[in-house]
């Protein structure tokens, strides 16, 4: 959920770190500080600056303060222990101002080590489980006069979360990393080097990075690093070259990046099946899942497991396997899947689906999943990911950096990912080359009728404004676009804080049309496939209690205008494709609906792009 950035070298840390903490901010923005070690000949101290609210505020104090150094640590917080407040933010200090630290997880046995630490004579000065830990750390490093090792058993105590990064005036050529459950990556440079959560922070400085394992720790210095597990054994690290670029996590002329990666969605589909999709022969090409290929076709059943707008993809995945292969699929929240002791037999296929790889509740279930023998396949954006990393095989999407916290094109690149297994399945079991080939076909029409779409932003807009007075939505579907009305509801309740709800349209009748009247503004995903006058008849249902009805709809659809008052039209294509092009007006109704409230689209209240904490 926070974001972390270090430094070492010889250059001032403090604007390496600032900017690496705007371009972690989607990870939390509760809280922001920064700590530097600055003194020559042994006369070292720690120059400390953190203020609660956005990265922004930090960076007015810091630069008020003009504070410089060559070694540092800074932090955005997402608050988990402790209201988000100046006390509260990270780095914290041990009480002789030795030792800096900053965290992203939680420590679940943080009260029992307090406990013991205030009977030592330890003070505290905030509520959070961090603090706890930094005195800890300094309490060891009494014993052992060893910053390092006293890192080391310090994480061999404590339960839960952790990605870490500390500094200390006691050995000031040294940056010590850290993770267990929470992303942390190395950064190698030429006489300097990085500590990040992501590699957005530290993209401008060097491409080549080290992901490091869980328990796994990483020593710092200007010339060089070391890794080893937090038991003492040195580990052999992998590095790797980061494929995006700068320009991939700037703005590029867009007013946010929430909109912005709207008008990717063309590209990032494109790129999520290009060198997989063989339209010739209406199959496909899956490398990355080829250790696990054999067991995905015998599959007796296949278990999606996601949180989100993620597992709102994997729904619209249990419709597409179901039809195309006829392999039973079932759809479970991550955050509830191994709390209920799930049946999960070595025949099952469990294919865990989010955008950071890094998602805890989908972690924990993948985990479950394998204990019980079943396969585990991954669907992630990130490479080096924790998930990429504990499956058995997997997809990336491909779909670049995705800054807004709330998901879009990431959303669009599952379901691509999706439609390629789907199709693979199909082609195993029961569907012909020629149906495979039509689909493929509609598949490669995705990208230009995306763009279409695109196109008719403002007419979206224009609707937009009408509504964002609303109290209340209500989100209507059935079929392949009953997930998308789950989607397009949470995307307006993420960015605009309006309560909306998505329901299938036939629900309706068992409870929410007792809401409708000329206040609800109801969303019908109205499309043109084999249900499509059931869906007219809810529509009427909601006409009738004088429901505000805003019908998505397919062109040439003479019908639909006689029964909403605002229709936005998309291009036909396959019902399983469907939601690819039924969500893009749902993504920018949303969009434009919370630019008129005025509120910040692209970091909403209470959230953080990547749930890294259970």
């Amino acid at each position: 959920m926070c974001g972390i950035v270090g430094y070492i070298g010889s250059k001032n840390a403090t604007p390496i770190i600032l900017t690496g903490l705007k371009r972690l901010e989607y990870r939390g923005y509760d809280s922001a500080g920064i700590a530097l070690a600055n003194g020559v000949n042994g006369n070292m101290h720690l120059d400390i600056c953190k203020k609660a609210g956005k990265v922004s505020e930090l960076d007015k104090v810091v630069k008020q303060q003009q504070l410089r150094g060559s070694l540092g640590i800074g932090h955005t917080r997402w608050a988990t222990h402790g209201a988000p407040n100046d006390a509260n933010a990270h780095p914290h200090t041990d009480t002789e101002n030795t030792i800096a630290l900053v965290h992203n997880g939680i420590i679940e046995n943080y009260a029992a080590i307090k406990q013991r630490l205030q009977k030592q004579g330890y003070t505290f000065r905030s509520e959070t489980d961090t603090e706890v830990l930094t005195m800890f750390i300094h309490s060891l490093y009494e014993k052992t006069n060893d910053l390092t090792e006293a890192v080391r058993l310090a994480l061999c105590e404590v339960e839960g979360t952790f990605g870490i990064a500390v500094v200390s005036t006691l050995e000031p050529d040294k940056l010590i990393g850290a993770r267990r459950g929470s992303p942390l990556l190395v950064g190698i440079g030429e006489h300097e080097n990085f500590l990040a959560s992501d590699a957005s922070a530290i993209i401008q400085h060097t491409r080549h990075v080290i992901y490091l394992q869980d328990d796994e720790m990483v020593i710092l210095t200007r010339e060089g690093y070391v890794t080893k597990t937090i038991d003492n054994e040195t580990t052999d690290s992998i590095i790797h070259e980061v494929e995006f670029d700068l320009e991939s996590i700037e703005k590029g002329g867009f007013e946010h990046f929430m909109l912005k990666e709207i008008h990717e969605q063309s590209r990032t589909f494109s790129d999520c099946f290009r060198g997989r999709l063989l339209a010739h022969e209406g199959s496909v090409r899956l490398g990355g899942l080829n250790p696990v290929l054999d067991k995905l076709r015998r599959a007796q059943r296949i278990i999606f497991t996601a949180c989100g707008t993620s597992w709102h993809s994997a729904l619209v995945g249990e419709y597409m396997i179901e039809q195309l292969a006829g392999i039973p699929v079932e759809v479970e929240y991550a955050s509830e899947f191994r709390y209920r002791n799930p049946v999960i037999t070595p025949d099952d296929v469990v294919i865990a689906i989010s955008q950071s790889g890094e998602t805890a509740d989908t972690l924990a279930a993948i985990r479950e999943a394998k204990m019980k023998g079943a396969t585990a396949i991954g669907l992630v954006n990130v490479v080096g990911s924790s998930i990429a990393r504990e499956t058995d095989a997997g997809i990336y999407l491909h779909a670049g950096p995705e800054i807004g916290v709330a998901s879009t094109k990431a959303f669009t690149s599952q379901l691509a990912a999706i439609m390629l297994v789907a199709l693979y399945l199909g082609r195993t079991r029961r569907l012909s080359q020629r149906e495979g080939m039509e689909i493929a076909q509609a598949i490669e029409r995705v990208p230009e009728q995306i763009q279409y779409i695109l196109t008719r932003a403002e007419s979206i807009k224009k609707i937009a404004l009408e509504y964002a007075d609303a109290r209340n939505f209500l989100y209507l579907g059935r079929g392949y676009n009953f997930p998308v009305a789950l989607e397009g509801a949470l995307k307006l309740k993420e960015i605009s804080y309006i309560h909306a709800e998505g329901y299938p349209a036939a629900e309706m009748k068992h409870g929410p049309i007792a809401l409708i009247d000329e206040n609800m503004p109801v969303v019908c995903i109205a499309t043109q496939d084999e249900i499509y006058d059931k869906v007219l008849s809810n529509i009427q249902e909601v006409r009738a209690r004088n429901g505000r009805i805003i019908a998505i709809a397919n062109e040439g659809d003479t019908r639909i205008a006689e029964f909403a008052e605002h229709v936005i039209y998309i291009p036909n294509t396959h019902p399983m494709l469907m939601p690819v092009l039924s969500v893009i007006p749902l993504q920018l109704l949303a969009y434009y609906i919370a630019v008129e409230r005025g509120c910040n689209v692209d970091m909403p209240r209470n959230l953080a792009k990547s749930v890294t904490v259970e």
